[in-house]
């Protein structure tokens, strides 16, 4: 079994999480966005008497990466991984869009791994593959585990819709491909986890969602 405890902040309702099999120690963190995220995360770690070995980023809008300075400070060995297209984005509150919103963000942006789409993780004996689902930004990362059905998908596909393709860096088509060919390709009951919104799954945003109807 997957434990997935998961937070959320009260201004973009952006969800981080924390992910670990069953009995494990070692596990992730995921998007750790704006406060009270990073605070939560480190606290259910503690409290849990996990070890992250990674923290991972989705992608690179502000909103999913706003607690990651705190979140290495706790954990100064796990790794950050994210898509290299967007490294640079940490960096420049302009590309990483929290300029626009009048609230600034920028992180470290040494010893950052690439999260390389077609590679494979590994956490606790779970075997995890890294898509391309990039679109909504140009380094965006899913990660899916077959043997637990599950995918996480960062703002590439939420229920009922998909991650804004309005923002500079941000290519619509690229984002539907992505979509029609690699998360569709998905088994049906496997559970989404988005990084905005309720969980969902592939039958369900394949039968249901409008903006995937044309791909169909």
């Amino acid at each position: 079994m997957l434990h997935v405890y998961c937070t959320c902040d009260p201004v973009f309702a952006q969800n981080g999480r924390v992910v670990y099999p069953d009995g494990a120690c070692d596990c992730w963190i995921i998007d750790p966005g704006l406060p009270p995220i990073a605070e939560e995360m480190i606290r259910h770690v503690g409290e849990n008497g996990l070890t992250p070995s990674a923290i991972i980023l989705t992608h690179a809008h502000a909103d999913h990466f706003a607690g990651l300075d705190d979140v290495r400070a706790a954990f100064p060995e796990a790794q950050v991984c994210l898509g290299e297209e967007e490294h640079c984005f940490l960096v420049d509150a302009h590309t990483n869009l929290s300029a626009q919103f009048s609230t600034p963000h920028t992180v470290r942006g040494d010893g950052v791994s690439d999260l390389a789409a077609g590679s494979v993780l590994h956490l606790a004996g779970t075997e995890w593959s890294v898509l391309d689902t990039s679109g909504h930004s140009p380094g965006g990362r899913s990660i899916y585990c077959a043997a637990e059905k599950v995918v996480i998908v960062g703002d590439a596909l939420f229920a009922g819709s998909i991650g804004r393709t309005d923002f500079p860096h941000s290519d619509h088509q690229r984002l539907i491909r992505n979509l029609a060919e690699v998360l569709l390709a998905l088994p049906d009951d496997t559970r989404v986890l988005s990084g905005h919104g309720p969980d969902t799954t592939i039958g369900t945003e394949r039968r249901t969602n409008p903006y995937l109807a044309r791909t169909l």
